[in-house]
């Protein structure tokens, strides 16, 4: 899986680098078995987001995007997107992207859900559905979006956000882009140019597995 991965991310335009990030000598031994790139970074780091800030904070780069191992499905072009937006608004500290939710995703904890302000920003992410739908019947409202799996930080807030103790509500909900609204870090919200089913149970993998079995050239 994260072959698919590393070879998606490589993909999307714009990006100078793509690296492997763990502490897992096995998944080293699996990276450097496709040529890919990878950096060892220590076992005690509680986070991703402490995992890449260990290693960006020796890299030379004004932004890094984080594409987590189980987006095999990742679009190369929402890579791009994300690193895009970046680059070119470097007052924005980090982005990510949502897709509108199926229906099977509304009430799925595994599914976060994301709402957002007029501007793009995200009010907050929940694993419960949000909005509730109140009276669904007589007002129409906002249809839930589900986040995608994918994070830009310009390198500095990267830092600054690695640096900070987890917060309540990122306790609570398990999601650590809580502890970025809780210390008023603004996350700009893009739309996912075409969603892409992450892995978090087994029944994700086997769906995954079957649509990368019938992509062309398989």
């Amino acid at each position: 899986m994260i072959e698919h991965v590393y070879e998606r991310a490589a993909r999307a335009p714009g990006i100078a680098r793509v690296v492997v990030l763990t502490d897992d000598e096995r998944i080293a031994d699996a990276v450097r078995g496709f040529g890919g790139q990878v950096e060892m970074t220590p076992a005690d780091c509680a986070s991703g987001t402490d995992r890449i800030a260990f290693a960006a904070a020796r890299w030379d780069a004004s932004a890094v995007v984080n594409v987590q191992g189980d987006e095999p499905l990742i679009d190369p072009a929402s890579v791009a997107m994300v690193a895009r937006h970046l680059l070119e608004h470097p007052e924005v500290p980090m982005v990510t992207l949502a897709a509108p939710a199926e229906d099977e995703e509304r009430d799925d904890p595994h599914a976060v859900k994301v709402v957002t302000d007029r501007e793009g920003f995200a009010l907050y992410f929940s694993r419960s559905r949000i909005p509730y739908p109140r009276d669904p019947e007589t007002e129409p409202g906002r249809s839930p979006f589900k986040h995608i799996g994918l994070y830009g930080y310009q390198r500095r807030t990267l830092l600054e956000l690695a640096a900070l103790e987890p917060t309540p509500l990122e306790r609570t909900e398990g999601l650590e882009q809580l502890r970025a609204l809780e210390h008023g870090i603004r996350i700009r919200v893009l739309p996912a140019g075409r969603p892409s089913p992450g892995v978090d149970t087994q029944a994700d993998l086997e769906r995954v597995e079957r649509l990368l079995q019938n992509q062309p050239g398989r």
